[in-house]
């Protein structure tokens, strides 16, 4: 009874295991070959929408920026813990004229991302004159501006 326990037990698990490895998809699918026809100067808007639909994320500064992500992971080995690994990392850059037409494509790839090179200086404080730090300061002076009036009407 208890050999015919083990070999059920040793069956299930051995039926649960699969030879395939699993790789979860996100993003927008197949970007190396689609991204392939499209054409600058000639694709429209209308047209990568089409064939991309939305983008992963939008920019709008001199011309409207899309950016369409792809990321394929799969588990690593047992022995590394399963730990996730990348199979797959594309980022489509899509940068569109005030007409509506395909002005520059970029494609970066798992290798083109790995060539980075980050600066090793570290970040300076800014300047008081700057721009932001003004902002900041008077966002920072209209929160602060209701709790002024609060404490001087309750001193009265």
């Amino acid at each position: 009874m208890k050999n015919n326990f083990y070999i059920l037990l040793a069956v299930l698990f051995i039926s649960n295991c699969s030879l395939n490895k699993v790789e979860n998809s996100h993003g927008t699918p197949f970007l190396e070959s689609k991204e392939k026809n499209l054409i600058v100067g000639k694709t429209n808007s209308n047209d990568i929408l089409n064939t991309f639909g939305p983008p992963s994320t939008t920019s709008y500064f001199d011309n409207d920026m899309w950016i369409y992500i792809e990321k394929t992971t799969t588990k690593s080995s047992l022995i590394k813990l399963g730990k996730n690994r990348n199979l797959k990392s594309n980022i489509l850059v899509l940068e569109i004229d005030k007409k509506g037409i395909l002005f520059t494509k970029k494609l970066y790839t798992l290798n083109d991302i790995k060539d980075l090179k980050f600066s090793d200086s570290v970040t300076t404080q800014t300047e008081k004159d700057t721009f932001v730090y003004g902002f900041i300061s008077s966002l920072k002076q209209k929160i602060d501006s209701p709790k002024r009036r609060k404490n001087s009407s309750k001193k009265q």
